[in-house]
């Protein structure tokens, strides 16, 4: 459960911008990034994996096969944001053999949340069935607890390879916090449905290796939310590296993913390696 807060400061702790001086900035550098991706690399840009009209990805490969790809997740409350701004990825790691995937997924209120963790674990099927090599996972935020309902799904057999891994960026794993805060006005959560949602809840044995990370300026909510969530994974005898990025916030952490001299980025180079 949440520390002891109204209903102002608890909408406070769960604005990421509120630790930011401006959003704009990295919003726009998200979708520059994501730009130049498009531009410079070789993609294939819109591929549908389901029937809906949000099921659609973009993929930047980077090799044949044995070749790993990372899937990224974009945030954004599951209302706000897309693919189109969530390739920026692609220009660090192409070049170094990974390719990168951009998942799409339909938003709220348009969907409800069952729907789209279920839209984001079916295209996360789709690429694991499509991979020329092991699969892994990140998300951001909204991104990372998708990321983490997918993992938490049965079924990952039924043809291709499972994840291999996952690194979770400043995410939200308990969602009933939520259902008393401006989040919830697009997402129309219940507490029964925002438990059935939360992975916090379902933490178990047998996952994928997990990197649980979040900058070092965020706000006491997000600290909390992730030390529940790697202690739930402990207990539950699971793999997890918990790692605050010093200097780092909400929004500027994701670029650090890409550039293998960082802690984050070090991480992920430590996990394709293994």
């Amino acid at each position: 459960m949440p520390l002891a807060h109204d209903r102002r400061e608890l909408d406070l702790q769960y604005s990421p911008s509120s630790r930011v001086a401006d959003i704009g900035v990295y919003l726009t550098e998200y979708a520059a990034r994501s730009a130049r991706a498009r531009e410079r690399l070789d993609a294939r840009l819109g591929v549908r994996y389901g029937p809906r009209p949000g099921q659609r990805l973009d993929l930047f490969p980077a090799g044949g096969d044995g070749t790993p790809t990372l899937v990224f997740v974009h945030g954004g409350y599951w209302q706000e944001l897309s693919r189109h701004e969530s390739s920026f990825l692609a220009l660090d790691l192409v070049p170094r053999g990974v390719s990168v995937v951009a998942l799409g997924y339909g938003l709220a209120p348009a969907h409800p949340l069952p729907d789209i963790v279920a839209m984001v674990a079916d295209g996360i099927r789709w690429v694991c069935a499509h991979a020329p090599g092991p699969v892994y996972l990140s998300g951001m935020s909204a991104g990372a607890h998708l990321v983490m309902m997918a993992l938490l799904e049965a079924g990952w057999h039924r043809g291709g390879v499972e994840p291999s891994g996952a690194i979770l960026l400043s995410g939200v794993y308990d969602l009933e916090p939520l259902c008393g805060t401006y989040v919830n006005r697009a997402l129309g959560l219940d507490p029964a449905t925002a438990r059935a949602c939360s992975p916090i809840h379902g933490v178990r044995a047998g996952l994928a290796p997990l990197v649980v990370a979040r900058g070092e300026n965020e706000t006491g909510e997000f600290a909390r939310q992730q030390a529940a969530f790697v202690a739930a994974v402990r207990a539950a005898g699971g793999r997890v590296t918990d790692l605050v990025v010093p200097s780092r916030n909400h929004f500027d952490l994701v670029f650090d993913l890409g550039d293998p001299e960082t802690a984050l980025g070090g991480q992920l180079v430590r996990m394709i390696s293994t």
